[in-house]
């Protein structure tokens, strides 16, 4: 939806100006004409201000805890009967990062200035989304704010739970690997050069485990600048290619196909996909503006890629539960619950059932990662580290054998 800025008449000599959204020029005339309006000029509202940032520290950023602790506390100082503009202005005082005290300031003075809250919000959409103005707006519009803006506090607690899970159980794996990498970078740059002199002056064919190793701390310390510079060379060309749409899209496609990482990425994303759309369905904001709100929400380029599709699909008269029953990301089961609840009038209650049983499904597959994880690494930095031993032993047994 586009924001036309208007001049019209409404009434004898009565000259009103203001702002109405609608997807095109004769869109926003005939919405006009609908609300008792005589239009004088309609026009395409110029991109808004740039978010404020002078003083800003640019490595310092509005983390999402921050700004889910904002919106509950306005919410809870909403319904003590506060004013809107007095309680922004309370928080801003009390906020200690300084982005989000600037952002909170720029929306009060627009609040004072006579907008809404939803229409000062839309001034700062690397803060907020469009599921949250969204939600905002449909609040604003039924007069329970202060209950929407709970709902979307309790919405982003639960993000940073599941998101919570997955870095505690990523942790592990990754502090394991950083460690097993620069142990091996020791081993080969320090350790292994020192002993090669003593292999050699025993005048002996040394084990094959030894060569191995030898070759390879030798091949390291000759040619490092080149793994560097083949492994940069990698990173730049991934990095580059993946900035693409094309690329975004191919990316998506191989992880979803990944044997395991697959279905835990697809069930994060239906998970996520079934709370937002319930979370604005229940707050009474149009189906397809909603999508739209769960697209920019989405992390996979295949998902976006079905949204799109299913959007279209709407539009030409086709319901939800049908254009996700034809989608391949999307399992049977929540077709057919999303099939129930639009047949049933409660399409919001289903896709809550369908977000809490993937996030149950969630929650099993970090658990089961954990539990795997930890035995496999411990095998697998075991095996090295014996090879290791092995390799370095081997030619002390063998002078010991010949010298007895």
């Amino acid at each position: 939806m586009k924001r036309f800025n208007y001049k019209a008449r409404k009434g004898p000599g009565k000259l009103e100006e203001g702002i109405v959204e609608a997807g095109t020029e004769a869109g926003a005339i005939k919405r006009l004409t609908q609300m008792g309006y005589f239009p004088i000029s309609v026009s395409l509202e110029a991109e808004g201000p740039k978010e404020k940032t002078r003083g800003m520290n640019p490595f310092k950023n509005i983390r999402h805890r921050q700004l889910t602790t904002f919106t509950r506390q306005l919410s809870d100082l909403l319904d003590s009967g506060l004013t809107l503009y007095k309680a922004l202005t309370v928080l801003e005082r009390q906020t200690e990062n300084r982005q989000l005290q600037n952002v909170i300031q720029g929306v009060a003075e627009k609040v004072k200035e006579g907008r809404s809250l939803s229409d000062s919000l839309r001034d700062y959409p690397r803060t907020f989304n469009n599921m949250y103005i969204s939600m905002v707006r449909a609040g604003e519009a039924s007069g329970t704010l202060e209950k929407v803006l709970k709902r979307l506090a309790d919405f982003g607690e639960k993000q940073e739970d599941i998101l919570a899970k997955v870095q505690a159980a990523m942790a592990y794996p990754v502090l394991m690997a950083a460690v097993g990498v620069i142990s091996l970078i020791v081993l080969f740059s320090f350790v292994i050069p020192q002993l090669v002199g003593l292999f050699e002056d025993m005048g002996q064919i040394l084990p094959l485990p030894t060569r191995i190793l030898i070759a390879l701390s030798d091949f390291f310390l000759k040619y490092w600048w080149i793994i560097l510079a083949v492994a940069a060379f990698v990173f730049f060309a991934l990095r580059r290619n993946l900035f693409s749409a094309k690329g975004k899209l191919a990316f998506s496609r191989f992880k979803l196909r990944l044997p395991v990482l697959g279905k835990f990425l697809t069930r994060i994303e239906i998970a996520n996909f079934s709370r937002t759309l319930g979370a604005l369905l229940a707050n009474a904001v149009p189906i397809l503006q909603a999508l739209d709100s769960v697209y920019q929400t989405l992390e996979s380029e295949v998902f976006k890629e079905e949204i799109k599709r299913i959007v279209k699909e709407i539009k030409e008269g086709s319901t939800l539960a049908k254009s996700i029953a034809k989608s391949s990301c999307f399992p049977p089961l929540v077709g057919n619950m999303i099939s129930v609840g639009e047949e049933g009038g409660a399409l919001e209650a289903a896709l809550f059932k369908v977000s809490s049983a993937y996030e149950k499904e969630t929650d099993q597959s970090i658990r089961l990662f954990t539990s795997l994880i930890e035995p496999v690494l411990i095998l697998t930095m075991s095996f090295i580290i014996a090879f290791v031993v092995l390799a370095m032993l081997l030619p002390i047994f063998q002078i010991s054998l010949v010298s007895g």
